[in-house]
């Protein structure tokens, strides 16, 4: 008998799904457990196994298409069986609005072969520029009531003075009349100009990414608590740390680990909103976002307080690979309970974040820049990074967060404190 394929759902937050590609065609054979396509969700693009043996008998969905959760992608059965009515059953199941395509018209539209989206191809812009000089101008008849200054300035910027209105004591031009007017402060020259743009449907990523932000922005009442913290020392135990030659460390590590130790001594801060109850973690799962060509991805570190240095790094660098090839799983990105965003190696003295649902906060880090500090009343250079934690404030207050970020400032500037 044949058997409905629908489309899968297969992150938290998936609402609709893309075919990126179809690793078998109508009328090959299907194995339980096969590879039938690739399905690309808003957070990486996964294979989708066949949970049938059989002939694919239909496609509903095609290359590059979308459709949401629970639409009919396929159909699996004997070969020459008829499907139409099992077809029919299973659409009249699902809303009409069900599939998703992007609409181009008049345009043809291909699917991105690295990230494996739709994109419209448009020719490059063309920007045209062309002088047109002013004609010139016939002499005026009749005397023109004006100053000398009036007159000077009119004859500087090429304007026929017998133009202008006069606002002066019996229609005389003045200078005033001369700056106001707009006959052309182009010295004679008109410029043209062709307007171009492109455009690209919205990709899986960044449609979720505006509605999960959109929603905790507009919900969340945020407020924000900015520290500057001193570097000096941190610099110097990271120099002592990759001087060993057992790995480097970068200093978002360090960040990392000093935020998780700074939550586990304020666990309000390690908390979530939900709606009538406050949820406070007692486990440490702190997401680190990266940035991608569609958008941002949060991969989670677990029990980051328990973690080196070393192994925080290289589980942040594995997750930022896998992250950049579409290749990271659910479970990869699921769970954090506190989230930080570092623009700092872009040269971003200091932001603010939008907190990442279901989280209470988000730290948002700066780079680290050379200025002059007070230090034992003297004025000496330093190395300071500006941090800035944004709260949700129904469930974090000020003192609580400005506790937190104290807590946070002792660590990263007694580096020795997180080795206790």
């Amino acid at each position: 008998m044949a058997e409905v394929v629908k489309m899968p759902k297969l992150s938290d937050t998936m609402t609709e799904g893309v075919v990126a590609e179809w690793h078998k065609k109508i009328g090959d054979s299907v194995s339980e457990g096969e590879i039938l396509a690739e399905i690309e969700t808003d957070k990486a693009t996964m294979e989708f196994e066949s949970f049938y043996d059989g002939v694919l008998l239909y496609i509903g969905v095609e290359k590059g298409e979308a459709a949401i959760v629970d639409a009919v992608l396929a159909i699996i059965g004997d070969k020459g069986e008829d499907y139409k009515k099992i077809l029919a059953e299973a659409e009249a199941q699902v809303p009409r609005e069900e599939k998703v395509e992007v609409a181009t018209p008049e345009v043809k539209t291909e699917a991105k072969e690295e990230v494996k989206t739709v994109s419209i191809p448009v020719a490059a812009p063309k920007t045209t520029i062309s002088i047109v000089p002013k004609p010139v101008l016939a002499p005026t008849n009749g005397k023109v009531k004006a100053s000398p200054l009036a007159k000077r300035l009119a004859e500087e910027k090429g304007y026929d003075i017998s133009l202008i209105p006069g606002s002066g004591e019996g229609g005389r031009i003045i200078k005033r009349d001369i700056d106001k007017y707009q006959g052309g402060n182009s010295g004679g020259m008109t410029f043209v100009g062709t307007e171009t743009f492109t455009e690209e449907p919205v990709s899986q990523m960044r449609k979720v990414i505006a509605k999960r932000l959109g929603e905790s922005k507009f919900s969340a009442p945020h407020f924000y608590l900015t520290m500057a913290i001193n570097m000096d020392n941190a610099i110097s135990a990271r120099k002592a740390i990759n001087a060993r030659g057992e790995g480097k460390i970068s200093f978002n590590d360090m960040v990392v680990k000093a935020t998780a130790m700074a939550l586990r001594k304020h666990p309000k801060v390690n908390s979530s909103w939900l709606g009538d109850r406050i949820r406070y973690n007692q486990h440490i799962h702190i997401g680190v976002a990266v940035a991608v060509d569609d958008g941002l991805l949060v991969p989670v570190v677990r029990f980051a307080d328990s973690k080196s240095f070393g192994q925080i790094n290289a589980e942040v660098k594995d997750y930022a690979g896998r992250a950049r090839d579409k290749k990271l799983q659910p479970e990869d990105w699921e769970g954090n309970t506190f989230t930080i965003s570092n623009l700092g190696m872009f040269g971003i003295e200091e932001f603010t974040a939008i907190i990442n649902p279901p989280d209470a906060c988000i730290l948002a880090i700066g780079g680290i820049q050379a200025v002059p500090i007070v230090k034992n009343g003297e004025i000496v250079p330093g190395n300071v990074m500006k941090v800035t934690l944004s709260c949700d404030h129904r469930v974090v207050d000020g003192v609580v967060g400005s506790s937190f970020l104290n807590t946070l400032k002792m660590m990263l500037e007694n580096p020795v404190t997180m080795f206790v």
